[in-house]
């Protein structure tokens, strides 16, 4: 455990922790594994409370999500999934020649593919450690596909698969993110950049600490994002910096090492154990749980309609998005807003609220104009 806020070290055991998370997913549940895209949606909303203990306790969101009433509209379609499957074997065909191309090496038989089978995640990214050893000291071009990447979160490992890794003849690691969303005139959507770019920082993440026990490794912080070209199926490559995005991850593992703490606050009896509860019981237990929805979690969270829902009906501005939450101060409900805007609540003196008061002036006056400016034989018109 990282040390906590405030209270130095945490002295606890560790187990300790391990089995809170086991009491909250059910004893009978197995852990759901932690991908890169769990990591990046966490990173995407750090303030959410509910997703951090969710995914810290390895609870399958999606099930939990069918359980409560408010399935899951989140994921990849089979036809993008067999898409992107058909392109990025397009990319590695030929011992990977169209991704060596795009990395500017000009011999293929210069370039090492080590073979990265083992037993099991543990030994798979216990092979990648050694290859990616190996291909630094080696001192040459070396291609790794698909290696696998552990992470510590929340006290237990998570495995991550990026789509490729790269080692240059001078030690430094690159990381690949193979996408099949086109890249139109050099440059493609700005929202499936800054997604893969968050995705691809959890994998830099995961490589530093394998570079830290590796002399003469360095992990690049530009990755190199591989799309079609235009409108054909013919890749191309562009460097996108991701220490933005690295560095925003970074903070939200630390806060997943305090989730400790956010199950500490928990009522005794709480958990979500989707088989051993009632519906009525599991929206109880997610409710005990602070929330932070926006709109953005509709393409990143598979409890994003119940928490939609949730936002709703409490009124919440945070249902109107982070720009309009941010915009508002003080107010925290569509009812303070609106009797801010009538001049029923609220300090003059506070901006978002003379904002408000200035805006309604400006529609009831426009609204009062509104006939004088239309045609006569429209303002008569009994229709």
């Amino acid at each position: 455990m990282s040390e906590f806020l405030g209270s130095g070290p945490d002295r606890r055991p560790q187990t300790t922790l391990r089995h809170r998370l086991a009491e909250l997913r059910g004893p009978a549940a197995a852990p759901h594994p932690l991908d890169a895209r769990a990591l990046a949606a966490l990173a995407a909303n750090p303030g959410c409370r509910r997703r951090a203990l969710l995914d810290g306790a390895g609870v399958d969101k999606a099930a939990l999500a069918s359980a409560l009433g408010s399935p899951s509209g989140f994921g990849q379609s089979q036809f993008a999934f067999m898409r992107g499957n058909a392109f990025e074997a397009k990319v590695k065909a030929d011992g990977g020649l169209e991704l060596l191309r795009l990395l500017g090496v000009e011999s293929q038989g210069d370039v090492r593919v080590p073979d990265l089978t083992a037993a099991g995640p543990e030994g798979r990214a216990a092979r990648t450690a050694l290859a990616l050893r190996e291909a630094t000291e080696a001192g040459g071009w070396s291609l790794l596909d698909h290696p696998m990447l552990a992470l510590e979160v929340a006290g237990s490992p998570a495995y991550l698969e990026p789509d490729a890794v790269v080692v240059r003849p001078d030690g430094r690691w690159t990381v690949v993110e193979i996408k099949s969303f086109p890249m139109i005139d050099g440059s493609a959507d700005a929202a499936k950049v800054g997604a893969a770019a968050r995705q691809a920082a959890v994998y830099v993440l995961a490589l530093e600490r394998v570079a830290a026990l590796t002399d003469g490794a360095e992990v690049t912080h530009s990755v190199l994002l591989v799309c079609p070209k235009d409108f054909s199926n013919q890749p191309t490559g562009s460097l996108v910096d991701v220490r933005k995005q690295l560095s925003v991850t970074r903070r939200q593992l630390a806060r997943l090492t305090r989730v400790e703490d956010i199950a500490a606050a928990l009522p005794e009896g709480v958990t979500f154990d989707v088989e051993a509860c009632s519906a009525e019981q599991l929206a109880a237990a997610v409710d005990a749980v602070p929330h932070a929805y926006a709109p953005e979690c509709l393409a990143a969270c598979e409890l994003a309609f119940h928490c939609r829902d949730r936002a709703r009906e409490a009124g919440a501005v945070e249902a109107l998005g982070r720009s309009v939450r941010g915009e508002l101060g003080g107010l925290t409900t569509v009812g303070a807003v609106l009797a801010a805007a009538r001049g029923e609540a609220g300090d003059p003196a506070d901006p978002a609220v003379a904002a408000l008061r200035r805006a309604a002036a400006l529609r009831a006056e426009a609204v009062a104009q509104a006939p004088a400016r239309m045609p006569k034989e429209y303002v008569e018109c009994p229709c």
